[in-house]
């Protein structure tokens, strides 16, 4: 039996889903041998080469001027900036923790936009965003013995995921998606290459750290290409919800590549979390607020660089 438009949407985004948090398990796996610069850097080269081929591939790199745009300026720290925090989260903390707290940035986004673009926003949404973010509380446990400065740095990823993902939003209309995209890639890249020797300098890497991380590079463009092919097919306010599916992605590679088992507190917070996320989305839909900041987020929940 033929799938119709809206399931075969949803398909996409959760194998696109799958893609990207293959891509993160990879990357935590390969920073247990090398610091997080130079993780950024050798992950990052492969990507923003690959990242840059398919740019040129499209014709989408003939604009450079396009490159100094404010917008485009902002949008590329918010990436830096939310690698970074993601990248030093992620090589301290379980695969499925960070995942869980990444599941706020379309709340986080939703607040963005109506703070700064002025979106209306009702009372219903914004309690359903303070009560996401309690979730986000919950799992990080302030005050309590799982609470550390790298839990702070995976909410850090969220602001400057947002930042990114706001500043998108007012991108120039006439420049393309990929070009925006190896710029971004480009600086993260930059920004690896001179982290490395602050936080310890070149670890000598074996064939089989560089597999892991250029197989990561690959899952990346996986990823957004599914992404891609899951807007064109079905509607946003029905694809959209399945991007959660990464948490349980990463609750399943946590376990099975890092032996991690989700305690209680992650479970509640990341329940919580999504089920505000799904509440804002549905009253998107009811108050027909048409392509809302939130829904036009970067689905992947994580910074493009990374």
């Amino acid at each position: 039996m033929a799938l119709s438009s809206n399931q075969r949407g949803a398909l996409f985004m959760v194998v696109s889903m799958a893609g990207f948090t293959c891509n993160d398990a990879l990357v935590k796996l390969a920073g247990q041998g090398m610091n997080l610069g130079q993780v950024m850097f050798v992950r990052g080269l492969f990507a923003a080469v690959l990242i840059a081929l398919l740019a040129w591939n499209r014709g989408a790199l003939r604009k450079p001027r396009l490159a100094m745009h404010p917008m485009v300026l902002l949008r590329t720290l918010g990436e830096a900036g939310g690698t970074i925090f993601f990248l030093a989260a992620l090589q301290h903390l379980p695969l499925a923790n960070v995942s869980a707290v990444l599941q706020a940035l379309p709340l986080a986004v939703t607040m963005g936009a109506a703070l700064v673009f002025g979106e209306g926003v009702g009372l219903r949404r914004w309690l359903a965003i303070i009560l996401g973010f309690t979730g986000v509380v919950i799992i990080l446990r302030p005050g309590l013995e799982g609470f550390n400065v790298f839990a702070l740095m995976a909410l850090g990823t969220v602001i400057c995921s947002a930042v990114r993902d706001l500043a998108t939003k007012k991108l120039p209309a006439e420049m393309p998606s990929m070009f925006a995209s190896t710029l971004t890639a480009t600086m993260v890249t930059l920004c690896g290459l001179a982290l490395v020797v602050p936080l310890g300098g070149w670890t000598p890497m074996r064939w089989e750290d560089t597999a892991i991380l250029a197989t990561a590079a690959v899952l990346l463009l996986f990823g957004y290409q599914f992404i891609i092919m899951s807007m064109r097919e079905g509607e946003i306010s029905f694809i959209a919800p399945f991007r959660y599916t990464s948490l349980l992605w990463a609750i399943l590679l946590g376990y099975v590549i890092f032996a991690d088992v989700p305690d209680t507190a992650m479970i509640v917070g990341a329940a919580i979390v999504i089920g505000s996320g799904l509440y804002t989305l549905y009253r998107e839909q009811v108050v027909g607020a048409p392509r809302n900041a939130s829904q036009t987020s970067g689905s992947s929940m994580t910074p493009d660089g990374l």
